[in-house]
């Protein structure tokens, strides 16, 4: 007959099994990771927008002012025309926002805000309420400097070759071509206004360097230049953009509060009045040199002033010209101020 042993049971022993049990059916617990910051976004249209302004200010300040017959003069003439506006002015600032992307102190001090979602919208939503807002963010002086140097040094490069295009209309005066009526002058300005009210594009090359820009990456040949405050509201509302977009919230899905940051009325205000300036100056023009006299002082001087000013930059100061015997003798047609008239006593 087999023996048979008593078992013995104890509480431990129960215990024991129970804690086996368990480890054995059930995994171990997973521990939450925090969510990783969305990554630095600008919405594609916002990028053409500063493409198509971009594209504009190299093409016109590459207008040399050497003419040598009238289809140079309307070729030119058709290059500096072309521009919108309304557009110029959102174009700046959105080009404005891209500059400020390539300042790595602003951008870090944008992305500390953005690893948590709650405090991520919360920063983006006072931006979008105040765009001086985002002044407050470290680094933001160091990204002020940077897009008043780059759009503030391209304006003033637009002033000055225009003030070079606008010399070269009493020179070309010696040349008889230049003293020929312009071919198809009513033409001529109703292609003007057509440029003039048409949509801005800028070209391939230019919209990927600036798509790559918008992304942090250092592409843009800029020199660093702190700027203290204030700010005019074309770098306040830049420095905006870019801020949304270093926090991943200016992507397409965000293109309607985005919109809404680019609008400047001063800027596009003073755009619109050197459009006007151009454009009666245009109608009352009639030897070649007095279109390239409209080129120089309305489609790039004014442009220019307009940029100038909408940076906070000192504005360029010239001097008023007073006909002198000289000039008469180098044969330049420059029409006398009208003479003051003064009321007689009675």
């Amino acid at each position: 007959m087999p023996l048979r042993f008593p078992v013995r049971t104890t509480a431990s022993a129960v215990l024991a099994a129970a804690l086996l049990a368990s480890c054995a059916e059930a995994p171990p617990p997973v521990l939450a990771t925090p969510p990783a910051a969305p990554p630095i976004t600008l919405s594609s249209r916002v990028v053409e927008m500063a493409s198509a302004y971009k594209s504009y200010v190299d093409r016109t300040t590459a207008i040399a002012p050497t003419f040598s017959d009238a289809e140079s003069v309307r070729q030119s003439l058709q290059t500096g025309v072309a521009y919108e506006p309304s557009q110029m002015a959102k174009g700046a600032i959105a080009y404005a926002a891209v500059v400020a992307l390539q300042d790595r102190a602003f951008v870090e001090g944008v992305r500390v805000y953005a690893k948590d979602p709650v405090q991520r919208r919360q920063i983006a939503h006072e931006i979008m309420k105040d765009p001086a807002y985002a002044i407050g963010i470290e680094g933001s002086a160091s990204a002020a400097g940077l897009v008043i140097a780059a759009i503030g040094g391209e304006a003033r490069r637009l002033y000055d070759g225009g003030k070079a295009v606008k010399q070269s209309a009493y020179e070309i005066q010696k040349q008889p071509w230049s003293k020929a009526e312009v071919a198809g002058r009513d033409a001529r300005l109703a292609h003007a206004k057509s440029l003039g009210s048409a949509a801005m594009h800028g070209d391939v090359e230019q919209t990927a360097r600036l798509q790559q820009a918008s992304m942090g990456t250092p592409v843009l040949d800029l020199t660093p230049t702190p700027a203290s405050p204030p700010y005019t509201p074309t770098v306040v509302r830049g420095l905006a953009v870019a801020a949304l977009a270093a926090l991943g919230e200016a992507g397409d899905a965000n293109l309607e509060q985005v919109m809404g940051l680019v609008a400047e009325p001063n800027t596009n205000s003073c755009m619109s009045m050197a459009r006007l300036n151009l454009y009666q100056c245009l109608a009352v023009a009639r030897p070649n040199y007095e279109d390239v006299f409209c080129l120089g002082q309305h489609a790039m001087m004014d442009t220019g002033r307009c940029m100038i000013r909408a940076t906070g930059l000192p504005e360029p100061h010239e001097p008023r010209f007073v006909p002198s015997a000289d000039s008469a003798a180098k044969g330049y047609n420059v029409k006398k101020p009208p003479a003051k008239k003064t009321r007689r006593k009675s």
